[in-house]
């Protein structure tokens, strides 16, 4: 059931399922993506017992700025505020946090900075935050290619680009990024439905513009952007998640990342699988959901 919900400086729109009373579970989407990534999992987790909350983040489908006033900011602080937002304007304690890209930045910053948030963490990729101050290292010259979008952003080429291709650019994504997924028009048709946001085209360019220092962020967030800046560690319970066909994102990358989970850890790498987890598979996602919560 699609609901609404005024939760910090947005009024977010959500799609909730299960028991009133069930144990909570929030699912968070990323780019270019939206809640129909999970239309295959709240079901099973519904099913199981749980009070199922998926949120359209800000720029996405129906979700709306309350104030004309408010940057539209992308930065991951901003995401990470609006998930605490939505937390508390739902009157959650706490609740299994589960996300991939942009969602699980937020799950991520969540989980690291206000851990009695999160009962438990299912994060695609692994750790999510950015390191800001080290994002003019060159990479291999490999995984710059991979990166070809972002650069494109940065410029006002690239944001007339998305402005008027963003059907065409964000299926192009989908293709790079999950290459043994055959989703069909269909599939894409629905979520690409949510990019025609009036706020999408401002909220995705700040943010890759923000990771590489390119712009300033919202001063509303400063503060937990310093906070962000030191890396911090997660304590709570963990499942990484990575798919083994990751197109944008190798599965060597998250191997990396075991020395920012100081809790109950586990890493499961999911062969054949790329980017947008939930949607590829359904079932192992929600498995790790479930294990947690």
């Amino acid at each position: 059931m699609l609901k609404q919900v005024e939760a910090g400086v947005l009024r977010v729109a959500y799609e909730e399922s299960g028991a009133p009373d069930g144990r909570p579970v929030v699912l968070l989407h990323g780019f270019p993506y939206d809640v129909r990534a999970y239309d295959d999992v709240a079901p099973r987790l519904a099913e199981a017992g749980c009070r199922v909350i998926v949120p359209y983040l800000r720029g996405y489908g129906p979700t709306r700025f309350l104030s004309a006033e408010t940057p539209r900011s992308g930065q991951q602080a901003v995401l990470g505020h609006d998930l605490l937002a939505l937390l508390d304007a739902l009157e959650l304690r706490n609740a299994v946090l589960a996300g991939y890209d942009w969602g699980g930045r937020a799950a991520c910053i969540v989980a690291a900075l206000w851990p009695e948030r999160a009962r438990g963490l299912v994060s695609g990729g692994g750790y999510n935050m950015q390191d800001i101050a080290r994002a003019m290292e060159p990479q291999a010259p490999e995984r710059e290619l991979g990166l070809w979008y972002q650069y494109y952003f940065h410029s006002e080429r690239g944001r007339a680009g998305l402005e008027q291709n963003r059907y065409e650019l964000g299926k192009l994504l989908w293709r790079l990024w999950s290459p043994t997924w055959p989703f069909d028009e269909a599939t894409y048709a629905r979520t690409a439905a949510s990019f025609d946001n009036p706020d999408f085209v401002a909220v995705v360019i700040h943010s890759y513009r923000h990771r590489f220092a390119l712009v300033p962020g919202d001063p509303a967030v400063e503060a937990t952007e310093r906070r962000l800046a030191a890396q911090p560690v997660i304590t709570v319970p963990t499942i990484v998640l990575h798919g083994g066909a990751n197109g944008v994102s190798p599965v060597a990358t998250s191997e990396r990342h075991t020395r920012f989970f100081k809790g109950p850890y586990e890493r499961r790498v999911i062969p054949d699988v790329g980017h947008n987890l939930p949607q590829e598979a359904p079932a192992e996602f929600a498995a790790a959901v479930l294990a947690l919560a």
